[in-house]
């Protein structure tokens, strides 16, 4: 049982910030390729949520916002310009690392991008950063002694 908390700890706060499930499914002892999958499917909990749930619980939320509410923010134009540059492609690859997962899964869904697409891309840059930040802290104390002895 005591195993299974740590597969789930490590599932569940991939959701909320990316970096949570190779650092600890790594201090918890768990292999390297079972955290990189667990990491990257964590990742897409919020991603599935926002992505089919996203209409109704904007519908929802909308009962609870201001009517005074600043519609150009600096955080809502750092959005509008990740989007414009990047389109979804660049969102879902620079989400675990810039943006959360809640946060990359929000802005895809806001600006349009299609269910498919947005749940594609985003499986590809989880699965790819799962995998490279995963072993970039598995072997982070290799990598920046070899680098300290250059």
């Amino acid at each position: 049982m005591d195993e299974l908390w740590k597969y789930l700890t490590v599932f569940f706060l991939s959701g909320l910030k990316f970096i949570f499930g190779p650092t600890l499914g790594l201090s918890y002892g768990l292999p390297a390729v079972i955290t990189a999958l667990l990491t990257a499917c964590g990742m897409m909990i919020p991603v599935y949520l926002l992505t089919y749930l996203g209409d109704s619980l904007r519908h929802w939320t909308e009962r609870f916002r201001t009517k005074n509410r600043k519609i150009f923010s600096k955080k809502s134009r750092r959005f509008v310009r990740i989007w414009k540059r990047y389109g979804i492609k660049g969102v879902a690859f620079l989400s675990p690392i810039l943006l959360t997962p809640i946060g990359g899964a929000f802005v895809a869904n806001l600006f349009g991008g299609h269910k498919a697409t947005i749940i594609r891309w985003f499986w590809v840059s989880g699965l790819f950063w799962g995998f490279v930040i995963t072993f970039v802290v598995k072997y982070a104390y290799w990598i920046v002694r070899e680098i300290a002895v250059m």
